[in-house]
């Protein structure tokens, strides 16, 4: 079974990658650092939820 995501991460994770699309790659300690970047997200939590979101669009949905 996996994980059921929050719509909130879902949907900012998508607009990041729609906005930023040559910023996020399949690597999630890269796109970790770039979700630190381009967002003001204070919690470490939600960061690196959005980053494995963003690692999991990017690898599984634009393949």
């Amino acid at each position: 079974m996996g994980n059921i995501r929050p719509t909130y991460i879902k949907r900012v994770a998508i607009e990041l990658v729609h906005r930023y699309p040559e910023q996020f790659t399949g690597d999630y300690q890269h796109n970790k650092m770039m979700v630190s970047k381009l967002t003001d997200v204070r919690s470490i939590s939600m960061r690196n939820k959005i980053a494995g979101y963003v690692t999991r669009y990017r690898t599984h949905y634009e393949a």
